[in-house]
């Protein structure tokens, strides 16, 4: 998938063109989610994803998203981020919709993990936590 938007941006999924040192700047260093991620972590994390989604302005990778599924019944979406002077014009949409409602996973049962995006998310109908989630945080 190769999708151009506005400003010349453009999203892509090939996993070969994502900037694995860009990714692990950002969120080892700016993210509050995966801040001291080591660069073979976030090595790892890519390899492993379901799906990665870059956002790029030329050759720069300027945002990011994961999707960790099995592909049958449940997919995550996890390390989406948009650097800061690309944020509000709707890049960070873009990069959400492409994940969660234009790939192979777009039927499945999603989660996410946010403490300042609840607003972005609900519009692709993510919601409130039921009362039968749980969760095991890493231990560490």
């Amino acid at each position: 998938m190769l999708r151009a938007l506005a400003g010349g941006l453009e999203l892509d999924d090939d996993r070969a063109r994502i900037d694995v040192d860009a990714v692990h700047d950002y969120l080892s260093n700016e993210s509050y989610w995966a801040r001291g991620r080591s660069r073979a972590e976030i090595e790892q994390t890519i390899a492993d994803a379901a799906r990665v989604i870059g956002l790029f302005d030329g050759q720069r990778q300027v945002g990011f998203a994961r999707v960790i599924s099995d592909g049958v019944h449940v997919a995550h979406l996890c390390d989406v981020y948009v650097l800061s002077e690309y944020r509000g014009r709707g890049f960070g949409v873009e990069l959400v919709r492409e994940a969660v409602d234009n790939g192979p996973h777009a039927g499945l049962t999603w989660t996410l993990a946010t403490e300042d995006a609840h607003g972005l998310y609900e519009r692709f109908g993510f919601s409130q936590p039921n009362p039968r989630l749980m969760e095991r945080r890493a231990r560490g």
